[in-house]
């Protein structure tokens, strides 16, 4: 799975070093001098790729710097403002099997949480983990095909805390809930 990483901005200076958008939590470990980085002009995923694009392929850091609290980056190749110029708006990621295991037990990246099937405490299927979203407070969209209990088919918000997710089983696939009265049928709410 691709993790995108960051954006590449406008150039920086007449030596080729780019602002990049930062969309990671470790930027001093992806953009570390000999960082392989995939780039792609488009967002990466299906049907999203133009093949042949000016930028698509890799780039090697060859140096980053915090600025003004902006990443700089200099890729390797690229020694002017020109060819820099060329890269504003591609998108920097890496495959997710390059990325060290955690060893925090309660630590969990949002590709090993998406796609994991959700069921509540009591065992009753509710779905699957369709997406995360990081706003105020970290949500999982949870999609459910099919009624369930007078619910309706569509997806739910469920706030990523330990009280309402005890137990998160990746080798296994399931992700058990416990959901307050209401967050999967509002007519059961209190």
């Amino acid at each position: 799975m691709r993790l995108i990483v960051g954006r590449i901005g406008r150039p920086h200076g007449i030596r080729g070093e780019m602002i990049v958008g930062v969309r990671t939590d470790e930027p001093d470990l992806r953009f570390v001098a000999g960082a392989v980085l995939d780039v792609e002009r488009t967002l990466p995923g299906p049907g999203r790729t133009e093949e042949g694009a000016v930028g698509d392929g890799q780039l090697t850091v060859a140096a980053a710097r915090w600025h003004s609290g902006q990443l700089l980056v200099a890729f390797a190749g690229i020694t002017d403002r020109t060819a820099a110029g060329e890269l504003t708006g591609s998108w920097l990621s890496v495959d997710s099997s390059q990325l060290p295991e955690s060893s925090d037990p309660d630590e969990f990246r949002d590709h090993e949480l998406i796609g994991l099937s959700v069921r509540t405490s009591a065992g009753e299927a509710v779905g699957v983990v369709a997406d995360v979203l990081h706003h105020g407070q970290d949500l999982l969209v949870v999609r459910q095909e099919g009624d369930q209990d007078g619910g309706k088919a569509g997806e739910y918000l469920v706030p990523f805390v330990k009280a309402i997710v005890p137990e998160i089983d990746v080798s296994a696939g399931v992700l058990v809930i416990d959901p307050p009265p209401g967050l999967l049928n509002p007519a059961q709410a209190e």
